[in-house]
């Protein structure tokens, strides 16, 4: 289990860095959006981000202690009230902004 992550909670916007394999050359892409649900617990613990592309809606589930996931960073604290946050999938635009909370460090 990888010992150097961050604490992640739902609403978090974050920076996910996936090791791509492009034939024999590796290299990292990264993945930005929104934590809409946490699931599992120790080393099977994942998170799936949100994030909109070319208007349309993408989400990617990530094992978060897998060896193809070489960084993670909270860029943004969100308030939320919801331990999932499934509603977003129906918003669109600016109503899909989370207030951001302060009182948690980044």
């Amino acid at each position: 289990m990888k010992s150097d992550l961050p604490i992640l909670h739902v609403g978090d916007t974050v920076r996910v860095g996936v090791k791509i394999r492009e034939g024999d050359k590796e290299r990292t892409q990264p993945y930005e959006g929104v934590i809409i649900a946490k699931g599992s617990a120790g080393i099977t613990q994942n998170i799936t981000v949100r994030r909109v592309f070319q208007n349309v809606g993408v989400e990617r589930v990530f094992l978060i202690h897998s060896p193809r996931i070489e960084s993670i960073k909270v860029l943004r604290r969100g308030r939320v009230r919801r331990a999932k946050l499934y509603y977003l999938r129906d918003r669109v635009g600016k109503a899909t902004r989370l207030k951001q909370r302060f009182d948690r460090p980044l």
